[in-house]
């Protein structure tokens, strides 16, 4: 595929400086660019590399002045980063636009029906009474379970197993190896120290534009539903547990988990390797810090969470800077007690 830097620009609702006529066919770090290639600069630590690039063109902010004279034509758009993000969404629908119809083998249950203009890829499986919706790329190997519903546009990749009763929104994107709706953990003890396992008959609900990574596991509820909100975003290899609840256009990052019945608010950040207790509730737009763990529900919006247990971000800094002199303070204590005996001793004599 071959683009004009013209048709780009029109593309990000940019502006072209220099020739609007090149072609580009592909999109590359600018540090590594090579004639045909369009990069961007967003990071001022990058500019160098603008004057050097062999890139036909790049994405730069509308205020930046060069300081030195550019070979590469510019476009000039208000937010570099959203902009080169904007491109790779235009150039990834081109390249799955391909996928298209039906490989054989596949499997499609008894009364399930599916949209137009999709893809089922070989050896993919769909249950029965499913509604499938227009768009919907399922690639090899997915499984769906019986009486799911998936939304238009939504992307499930190799390998990823959806259980029964799953709800997916549309434009959603489940990745390779993601598992989404297997049984919550949930076993009562019984007197002879054994565990019996409580049926979890509820589901998953992921609202419209969900991403789920590469080999996250979402558990169903008990009863009721497991549900993600609207433009949540789930790194590989994250945990969720029965009955979470995570608010809209929340992140979090990989090998993270989230105990039962914790709910997560909107526009909240969980950095990797987080750990949140069951039962709990994070206000509105929380930040926990990486390798943190959280014991207590949050209540004020916007809190900065750090360490294990975690607790307010300024707080855990000055316990670490504290951390950090204890030899020294243990030193000094020392030294006080040596000088507070030495008077005594010298009255006792």
């Amino acid at each position: 595929m071959e683009f004009t830097v013209g048709q780009i620009a029109g593309v990000l609702n940019g502006t072209v400086e220099g020739d609007a006529s090149l072609r580009v066919d592909r999109l590359a770090k600018i540090e590594e660019a090579r004639a045909g290639a369009v990069a961007f600069l967003s990071n001022p630590k990058y500019e160098p590399y603008l004057y050097t690039t062999e890139a036909s063109a790049v994405i730069v902010s509308r205020g930046l002045e060069p300081k030195q004279p550019v070979q590469a034509a510019l476009i000039r758009v208000d937010d570099p980063y959203t902009g080169f993000t904007q491109l790779l969404e235009f150039y990834q629908q081109f390249t799955r636009a391909g996928k298209r119809g039906v490989e054989q083998p596949c499997f499609l249950g008894q009364g399930s029906t599916v949209g137009d203009d999709g893809y089922r890829g070989a050896f993919s499986y769909v249950g029965e009474n499913c509604q499938i919706g227009r768009g919907v790329l399922i690639f090899p190997h997915a499984t769906i379970g019986d009486r799911c519903r998936i939304g238009d546009g939504t992307i499930i990749y190799a390998g990823a197993k959806i259980y029964a009763d799953t709800v997916i929104g549309s434009r959603c994107v489940v990745h390779a190896g993601a598992v989404i709706g297997s049984d919550g953990f949930g076993f009562a003890p019984q007197p002879d120290g054994s565990y019996r396992a409580i049926p979890q008959i509820g589901n998953v609900v992921l609202e419209d534009n969900v991403s789920v990574g590469a080999n996250a596991a979402i558990d169903c509820a008990t009863m009721g539903s497991t549900i993600l909100r609207e433009g949540t975003k789930i790194d590989n290899l994250v945990q969720i547990a029965h009955n979470v609840e995570i608010g809209r256009h929340t992140v979090v990052a990989s090998q993270s988990g989230i105990s039962g019945s914790t709910k997560v608010g909107n526009f909240c950040v969980l950095a990797g390797q987080v750990g949140l207790a069951g039962h709990l509730t994070l206000a509105d737009r929380t930040t926990v810090t990486a390798q943190s763990g959280v014991g207590k529900s949050v209540k004020e919006e916007g809190t900065v969470l750090q360490g294990a247990p975690a607790f307010n971000l300024r707080d855990s800094l000055r316990a670490n800077a504290v951390f950090r002199h204890l030899p020294e303070l243990e030193r000094r204590v020392l030294n006080l007690e040596r000088a507070q005996q030495k008077p005594d001793a010298a009255e006792k004599s």
